[in-house]
């Protein structure tokens, strides 16, 4: 008998759930993009919003852009796996949405704030109770965070006052979390997510039986 025939088929391997959150600013749309375009069993959850497309979004691709009154009644169906309110704008992602991609053996990831996470570790469901793996990515100091966030140059004074309470709120609970990576590079940054990736991937409690 093979190894192979000892392991099972290729492709028979659980669906894993990644969250990757971190305060605004610590790079992480961009680790993001990296790790969707170079890992090819790695697909985005495109959450929902009512917020206005920025320049570039793509509705569909970067987020479904909702109405209140849309985004209002998926919450009264239950059909959120998480919501939350950020910045008065809503965000949620669609339970089935994952729950099928993690059924097909691969893996999800999320650009999820802490409160996202909160409620998805709160799931019952055992597809996701039991493939979440949470990440937090930050910057080493505020003073590298506060740098990065005006240097997009998008915000006026109140909403940036605003987005680095929030980061440091946020940074506050990066003990909830299996994982914390500290900024550096960007291709620092990305091995270490890689690394990561790799290690729970390997995992033989992920292996369908």
């Amino acid at each position: 008998m093979s190894v192979e025939d000892l392991l099972g088929t290729q492709g028979s391997r659980k669906g894993i759930l990644f969250l990757l959150s971190g305060p605004a600013g610590s790079g992480k749309s961009t680790l993001l993009r990296r790790a969707l375009d170079e890992d090819r069993n790695l697909v985005f959850s495109i959450s929902c919003t009512t917020r206005s497309p920025r320049e570039g979004e793509v509705d569909g691709k970067d987020y479904y852009f909702l109405s209140d009154e849309e985004f209002s009644k998926r919450v009264e169906n239950n059909e959120f796996l998480e919501h939350a309110e950020v910045h008065k704008w809503q965000y949620g992602t669609l339970s089935n949405a994952v729950i099928d991609i993690l059924n097909d053996g691969k893996d999800v990831i999320m650009d999820i704030d802490v409160q996202g996470a909160d409620q998805v570790r709160d799931c019952k469901d055992l597809v996701i109770s039991d493939a979440v793996v949470d990440i937090f990515l930050t910057t080493s100091n505020t003073v590298e965070l506060e740098k990065r966030l005006r240097g997009r140059g998008s915000e006026d004074e109140d909403n940036f006052q605003l987005r680095m309470q929030t980061a440091v709120d946020e940074i506050k609970r990066w003990r909830d979390y299996t994982y914390c990576i500290l900024s550096g590079d960007h291709e620092e940054d990305f091995k270490v997510l890689s690394s990561i990736l790799a290690t729970e991937r390997m995992r033989v409690a992920r292996m369908a039986p």
